[in-house]
């Protein structure tokens, strides 16, 4: 049995309809922006045409959309990785005789989705998504990187938990999604949600696509803040 590498990737999570639908949108936004990294607009490392749609009335219907795809990848991907809530978060529930009980990774099989999906809203939520534009030839995320920085005051980069990916379209040369340590290169196809680890074990880059333009939607799936999980 090979070791896991915790880089999953869930087939057709989006149709190519819907997929297809996003990506004319997008070409038709007049809204779109220089790509950036954690410190700001670098080219050299990242080069893509973004939109950031979270805060936009009008992508609302995308969001939820992106977000409902995304959320059977991740039940998925709990009950193959239960660590990824009870190893960070020590859990703890009643049991059958109504005393509080410290959740172990046994338990994930036999949980029903309501269950497993109240305890994923309890601990988790997404992040805000961003539509980005590669150009054939031209656009990519060369740079070597993880999602974890420490350049925010608010400390909100340092809550995600999980990255993912949703490609929304193929029909290029490479283009893939490239991890370092894992040897592991995943090539874009329509509709496939790619979930992985966000810490610097999953350092990552985005090839550059030939004979034609990549576009992806992503974000991340972050923990709850402090005073979410324990109050105050």
């Amino acid at each position: 049995m090979s070791a896991a590498d915790f880089i999953e990737v869930t087939p057709g999570a989006l149709s190519p309809e819907a997929c297809a639908a996003i990506v004319a949108r997008l070409r038709g936004s007049g809204d779109l922006q220089p790509g950036q990294v954690g410190g700001g607009i670098y080219p050299e490392l990242k080069r893509s045409r973004d939109l950031s749609i979270n805060d936009r009335a009008d992508w609302a219907d995308v969001v939820q959309q992106l977000n409902v795809a995304v959320y059977g990848g991740l039940m998925a991907y709990l009950r193959k990785y239960p660590q990824v809530l009870i190893a960070p978060l020590m859990l703890q529930q009643p049991g059958a005789d109504g005393q509080l009980r410290r959740l172990v990774a046994e338990d994930f099989a036999g949980m029903d989705d309501a269950h497993l999906g109240s305890l994923l809203q309890t601990c988790l939520r997404p992040g805000a998504i961003n539509l980005q534009w590669y150009t054939g030839g031209e656009g990519g995320y060369p740079y070597w990187h993880c999602e974890l920085f420490p350049r925010d005051g608010s400390a909100e980069t340092l809550h995600r938990h999980l990255l993912w990916t949703i490609y929304l379209n193929d029909g290029f040369d490479a283009g893939e999604t490239e991890f370092l340590f894992q040897h592991r290169r995943i090539a874009p196809r329509t509709g496939d949600l790619l979930i992985a680890p966000t810490a610097f074990t999953h350092t990552h880059r985005g090839n550059m696509p030939l004979h034609g333009d990549k576009f992806i939607a992503t974000s991340w799936i972050l923990f709850q803040r402090a005073e979410t999980l324990y109050g105050g």
